[in-house]
């Protein structure tokens, strides 16, 4: 019994890793996406289709781990707050398929916006990464650093805002792709939100 368990957790860690490469992969390919207007989505809803199936696979084997082995202590908490987790990481698939959406209608003479977009989505990727370390590692410390990065985040999206309004003022604006632009700063400070909260189920698993 004690056997199984074991490997049931090593299996719940190692597929938690394979869901958060999915969302690393599925956000690069997304941010690649934007002012592309050939671009082909096929890929990017693969692997949204990719996540949500393994959400539901790490939510049965949590499910299953909670009800079978019954673990106390660490072990609860680390399985309670994966379970939590995964919701987070399926909502970031979600919204990295949202960008790719929206991303090819935005007219890529913007630079300076494209410019912001791309090292936001960069900041981004390097948050849910390096939140996900910290949950699979049980490293307090870097998790409370991912807290706080995403001030640099947030900094990105604003800095976007005001690059929008600045462009409607000296109506040096194409309606539409300005909007997109702003909705895919949007996203990506969502992205952002939900690397706090692994990064707090990581402090709380911890």
């Amino acid at each position: 019994m004690r056997s199984t368990y074991l490997k049931q957790l090593n299996s719940l860690e190692k597929e938690l890793i394979v869901m958060g490469s999915l969302c690393e992969a599925i956000i690069t390919k997304c941010v690649a996406s934007i002012g592309v207007k050939d671009f082909d989505l096929a890929e990017v809803r693969t692997l949204e289709d990719e996540i949500n199936q393994k959400e539901r696979e790490l939510e049965n084997l949590c499910i299953r781990i909670l009800l079978l082995q019954q673990p106390v202590a660490g072990d609860l908490k680390y399985i309670s707050a994966s379970l939590k987790m995964v919701t987070d990481l399926e909502r970031i698939g979600d919204n990295a398929a949202d960008i790719a959406e929206t991303a090819m209608y935005i007219n890529k003479r913007d630079d300076e916006g494209l410019h912001l977009i791309e090292k936001m989505g960069d900041g981004v990727i390097f948050m849910v990464r390096s939140a996900l370390d910290a949950f699979v590692r049980r490293d307090k410390a870097l998790a409370k650093e991912m807290i706080e990065y995403d001030n640099i985040i947030d900094d990105f999206f604003l800095k976007i805002k005001k690059k929008v309004i600045s462009s409607i003022d000296k109506e040096e604006v194409d309606g539409e792709s300005i909007t997109d632009l702003m909705m895919c700063a949007k996203y990506l400070e969502r992205i952002g939100d939900h690397a706090v909260n692994v990064a707090k189920w990581a402090i709380y698993a911890g």
